[in-house]
């Protein structure tokens, strides 16, 4: 009889085959990967008693390691990865010596938006942001490094398929956008599943004036709603990301997207890492 392990080593390969593509560093000059993970994940109960939620496996490897490969297809070498960490953060600089990391001191307070800006004085020449607790394929970083707009995010299609098994996580928790065409029209978890295009993935691509004003809006934003509630009933502080995005697309700036049809997951709940599994070999199997 074949192994777990053994399965789980046939979808290794059969995703890093699907995703062979020619490494795009020559492209990226300065450009850095911020990696934002500093959270605990608590909703995974004792699996980060010690460890961070980035680092919890699925499959039989760390989420961290699936991140890592998909940024290395599109050619950001692990020296130029910025890893933002928070929660057990020594056992991560101790697994991965590699990253350059940039503390957030604040970890339990904020949230990603203010995590992601902890590591604001890498991003001046661009870069591609993304969230450490998902598991994507590899292609949708390299479209969105090879996409010419500013601020360009990554999106999920096929997102609905996911939560259809989903008891603890529900489509009303999913950061569904809208779009026109290539351009994103909307951003937010209240658009209705049915009218939504897609689920942001968490991984977005900003040139260097893209990260200018993301950088601006967040110093704005900081000046009027800091210590106050913001967007959604949320506090400034504990802020999403797509918080912040929506606020810029509501101001007239542009945002567009890059697809993937199933090709992306999230892993928020013990129930997600039993999934997972079910998951992923439905993506292959439908993406060959």
């Amino acid at each position: 009889m074949t192994s777990r392990r053994s399965r789980i080593s046939a979808f290794s390969r059969a995703c890093a085959k699907r995703n062979e593509l020619e490494p795009t560093g020559a492209t990226l000059g300065r450009v850095k990967a911020i990696i934002i993970g500093a959270g605990r994940g608590s909703r995974l109960g004792n699996r980060t008693d010690e460890i961070p939620k980035t680092l919890v496996e699925v499959m039989g490897r760390p989420m961290l390691d699936y991140v890592l490969d998909a940024l290395a297809t599109s050619g950001f070498k692990r020296k130029d990865i910025i890893f933002v960490c928070g929660y057990a953060e020594e056992v991560v600089r101790a697994r991965y010596p590699e990253l350059t990391y940039v503390r957030n001191a604040n970890w339990a307070s904020n949230n990603i938006l203010g995590s992601l800006l902890t590591a604001r004085e890498h991003m001046q020449d661009g870069f591609v942001s993304t969230y450490a607790d998902i598991i994507y394929e590899a292609g949708v970083v390299a479209r969105l490094v090879g996409a010419p707009e500013d601020i360009v995010l990554g999106c999920d299609t096929a997102w609905r398929r996911r939560y259809v098994s989903r008891s603890q996580h529900p489509e009303t928790d999913a950061e569904k956008l809208t779009a026109e065409g290539r351009r994103v029209t909307s951003l937010s978890r209240t658009i209705p599943s049915e009218a939504a295009t897609g689920e942001f993935i968490g991984v977005m691509k900003l040139t260097a004036l893209g990260a200018e004003q993301l950088c601006s809006a967040f110093d704005r934003a900081a000046a009027r709603f800091a210590g106050g509630p913001y967007r959604e009933g949320r506090s400034f502080e504990r802020a999403y990301l797509i918080d912040l995005l929506a606020e810029m697309l509501e101001a007239g700036t542009p945002m567009y997207r890059e697809d993937t049809a199933g090709g992306y997951m999230e892993l928020d709940t013990l129930e997600d890492l039993s999934l997972a599994e079910g998951w992923w070999t439905s993506w292959l199997e439908q993406s060959r």
